[in-house]
């Protein structure tokens, strides 16, 4: 794991030393292990190290391959490695390190780009062909390793987080007020925007090439999800067995490393499964647990402290457990600091994330994560059973829409931009947003429930996964710490795609079967209906405790509902409700105090908006006034 960046100029100017150093610099926490630059007159590659496989200078990046045409620098792990590496052997290649970089190098050398598709892996990869001057870019098929691209007047900046390119003198930062209203639509980026104006991000499973003749950069995708072609064969015993056999394989591939291994341990089913698993592999594993003060509590909130099931598992697994707890007050001492390592804005409140990782890297440097089961296996039916009975696409589209319309509306967007930014903005773009990431897939159809709920599927893992993963990424990498997800496994997924949806939905005959026009039916459903992940539920009952495997799902989140009313009150007013609040140049400032009013009286549950209205405040500070953390 590590930070790579890079800088070519098509426009044949020489590149300076001192560019990549600066870039690289600004990459320094995500690899306090080393450094290292390559440069060749109109390139330069750059790198900082997290040594995880092959700790010896061996390992360092730039790294050649043996027949001196390629270079790469590369942020990941291949999973795969040794089975590659004999493969790579048996045609001749040599390699003088343990390290994946090393099988990397020789394979991309053997195969060219295509090597991509042999990887197991998360990675971020650039390779630079000395002999035709080419410049290659690829990222991991799941889109675990982010890499982000700024492409101007002939020069091409490519890095691991935007702080890389911002370093760079040619870039000057500016607002994309086109993906400030993507944000402020769904919390999240649909598409591959940043609020960053030029900077995108390279699509998961993509590769790029640049050349010294590119006039614009376009995305060759090499793998896409596929849960159109499920095995009706195949029984529910089965699939139960395959899931169970695949998901140890996973985990174990997952546990190579030369430094120490650990797990987050929540008290949920699937980081329990990956610790229960972990445990057979290590001694005495390492696990580490977020929870919450709960003392000024009230409500649904008050059972979101999961420390007594995560004790429990871990006395059961016999694991050397940490624990961290979370108070209101640690939200205003953290928020700059995870704005300015996210600063590509995603998702939810995501500091609890910031701190179990802080808390991991002072034992590990590589943690286990339990990301990507939910979106699999089906974890959240109650979304799915808003829309698993529509009429036809544009049903569909309609219905999903508006539930992922998570922040703010189409019908009040303009409501809450200032004059000038309502201007700029075209409301509809976000709608049109959300149906390409369907209508990109040929294969999609919108016929049977069983078809809407597989979309669903799709939709949620090409997005909200995405923003999942993204988050970990940034706030694990903030701490020099590796995350790695053994549910984003190729075979595993693979074979995930192919489970029927009546395998993973407990209840869907049932609701097939509700009579919608009995008051209250499908409301009461989405709240009662808790049958998500229904033989991954049965697969992992061999690793874990009766109660976890029957426990509710619940997402990882602080009661910020109750202290945005309580302790944080005056915080949120004092960030955002002041004359010195930068961000009130892009949203209305009636508009924030009206929604942090109507949260304050207990009208409505703002929790969501109000954090985005937050990180957004200090993304302005940070990245448009150059405030410090």
């Amino acid at each position: 794991m590590c930070g790579i960046a890079g800088i070519l100029n098509i426009n044949r100017q020489p590149v300076s030393h001192q560019e990549i150093i600066l870039m690289t610099n600004a990459l320094a926490h995500r690899g306090p292990d080393g450094e290292g630059t390559y440069i060749d007159e109109y390139m330069a590659l750059g790198h900082r190290r997290l040594a995880i496989l092959d700790t010896s200078p061996k390992g360092a990046q730039p790294m050649a391959s043996k027949n001196g045409e390629w270079v790469i620098i590369f942020n990941g792990c291949i999973y795969n490695y040794l089975e590659l590496k004999l493969e790579l052997r048996n045609k001749g290649h040599e390699f003088i390190s343990t390290s994946d970089t090393e099988v990397l190098a020789e394979g991309i050398s053997e195969y060219g780009m295509d090597f991509m598709h042999r990887l197991d892996g998360m990675f971020a990869v650039a390779a630079w062909h000395k002999p035709s001057q080419t410049l290659w870019l690829s990222r991991d098929r799941f889109g675990v390793k982010p890499l982000y691209y700024h492409f101007k007047n002939g020069t091409l900046l490519f890095a691991s987080e935007i702080k890389g390119i911002i370093a760079h003198p040619k870039y000057q930062v500016q607002l994309n007020y086109s993906a400030l209203n993507e944000y402020f639509t769904f919390q999240n980026m649909f598409s591959f925007n940043t609020l960053f104006d030029g900077v995108k991000m390279l699509p998961a499973a993509n590769t790029v090439k640049i050349n010294l003749e590119t006039t614009d950069i376009k995305h060759q995708s090499w793998w896409n999800y596929d849960f159109t072609q499920p095995d009706d064969s195949l029984t529910f015993e089965d699939a139960k067995e395959e899931t169970m056999r695949l998901f140890k394989k996973a985990v174990a591939k997952q546990m190579v490393a030369d430094v120490p291994v650990g797990s987050y341990l929540s008290g949920g089913m699937d980081s329990g499964s990956i610790a229960s698993v972990a445990s057979q592999h290590v001694p005495r594993l390492y696990t580490f647990t977020c929870g919450f003060d709960m003392s000024t509590v009230t409500g649904v909130e008050a059972n979101y402290d999961e420390r007594r099931d995560a004790e429990l598992m871990a006395s059961y697994f016999k694991t050397e457990h940490y624990e961290q707890v979370i108070n209101a007050g640690d939200l205003r001492w953290s928020l700059p600091k995870l704005v300015w390592h996210l600063e590509d804005l995603r998702v939810g409140m995501s500091y609890p994330n910031y701190y179990i990782s802080g808390l991991a890297s002072k034992f590990v440097k590589v943690c286990l994560q339990g990301t990507g089961g939910d979106e699999l296996f089906g974890g959240y039916p109650w979304r799915y059973y808003r829309v698993f009975q529509s009429l036809n696409q544009k049903d569909f589209f309609d219905q999903y829409y508006g539930f992922w319309q998570r922040l703010v509306p189409d019908e009040q967007r303009k409501e809450l931009f200032t004059d000038v930014i309502a201007g700029k903005v075209d409301v509809g773009e976000p709608r049109r947003i959300f149906e390409k990431v369907f209508t990109f897939n040929s294969n999609l159809n919108y016929d049977t429930p069983e078809q809407h709920i597989n979309n669903s599927l799709y939709f949620e893992i090409k997005t909200f996964l995405s923003g999942l993963l993204l988050v970990g990424d940034k706030l694990s990498m903030a701490h020099g710490l590796e995350e790695r997800f053994p549910f984003l496994d190729n075979e595993l997924v693979n074979f995930a795609q192919k489970i029927p949806i009546r395998h993973k939905l407990g209840n869907l005959e049932n609701m097939k079967r509700m009579d919608e026009n009995k008051a209250g039916n499908k409301v009461n459903a989405y709240r009662e209906f808790d049958d998500g992940k229904n033989v991954l539920r049965k697969a992992m009952g061999n690793f874990l405790p009766e109660q976890i495997i029957n426990r509710k799902k619940q997402g990882f989140s602080a009661p910020d509902e109750s202290w945005y009313r309580g302790e944080n009150a005056d915080y949120v007013k004092e960030l955002l409700l002041n004359k010195k609040t930068v961000s009130s140049e892009f949203i209305n400032p009636k508009y924030m105090e009206k929604i942090i009013n109507e949260h304050t009286n207990q009208r409505i549950n703002h929790r969501l908006l109000i954090w985005s209205f937050m990180n957004f405040e200090w993304w302005c500070r940070i990245f448009l006034n150059n405030e410090s953390v």
